[in-house]
């Protein structure tokens, strides 16, 4: 009787103890301990279903192929000299956006160089600009690249579909890109260069504003003695 009368007092005293005792495991809350089995770079919890090295989902171009004149934004007037460069002088545009991309200063005078004597060839030879592509279309290349943005066959995929078991193949995707990269340089050259200038001028300085601090030593001033009284 005892025995009895104590175990209703428990029962009343805690009454969901007997509740969770006939919860499954699964659905019980789980611990800190339980629900983080790691911790990332940057001191955080890693909770369970997190799994390192998952790719990253690729963002899309701030402005498409055909948007010459850019955005309405607050580099209106970078992308109005981004078309002027492209329609006028595109070696010019071409060496700015390698020397942006690369970051260092004098690669411009290379690229400029030498995109400019394919290009005087092509015209020379063919009457177009038909050799500079194959040349400069490495750019869009690595912009891709660095940036994660998508290509050309994974913005047919979102639009129209079908190509997704194409797309699962890292090697085949990217061997598709890189020849949608080139025939975008090909067939749209000008329009090309302009998109990847507009494109990292948005997400890059130009290496030439990082100026770096000097550390500049000032002599001190001229001291007297004072006289003695």
């Amino acid at each position: 009787m005892a025995e009895d009368k104590k175990l209703n007092h428990d029962e009343e005293a805690s009454p969901l103890l007997h509740h969770q005792q006939q919860q499954p495991k699964a659905e019980q809350q789980q611990t800190p301990q339980e629900l983080f089995h790691g911790w990332t770079a940057d001191g955080l919890p890693m909770a369970h279903g997190s799994v390192m090295g998952q790719p990253i989902p690729r963002s899309q171009w701030n402005s498409s192929v055909c948007a010459c004149l850019g955005q309405s934004d607050h580099f209106c007037s970078s992308d109005l000299e981004v078309c002027l460069l492209g329609s006028v002088a595109p070696c010019v545009l071409y060496g700015s956006n390698v020397e942006r991309l690369g970051s260092n200063p004098g690669t411009f005078a290379n690229h400029c160089l030498h995109y400019s004597g394919l290009y005087v060839i092509g015209n020379a030879c063919c009457g177009w600009n038909c050799l500079a592509p194959w040349f400069s279309y490495t750019s869009r290349t690595a912009i891709r690249r660095r940036f994660n943005l998508e290509g050309s066959c994974e913005a047919l995929n979102r639009s129209c579909g079908g190509c997704g078991s194409f797309l699962e193949d890292e090697v085949q995707r990217e061997q598709c890109e890189s020849a949608c990269d080139l025939a975008t340089h090909v067939f749209c050259h000008l329009c090309a260069l302009c998109q990847e200038g507009r494109e990292l001028r948005r997400r890059v300085p130009h290496p030439g504003f990082n100026a770096q601090p000097v550390l500049v030593m000032i002599p001190p001033g001229e001291q007297s003695m004072g006289r003695g009284a």
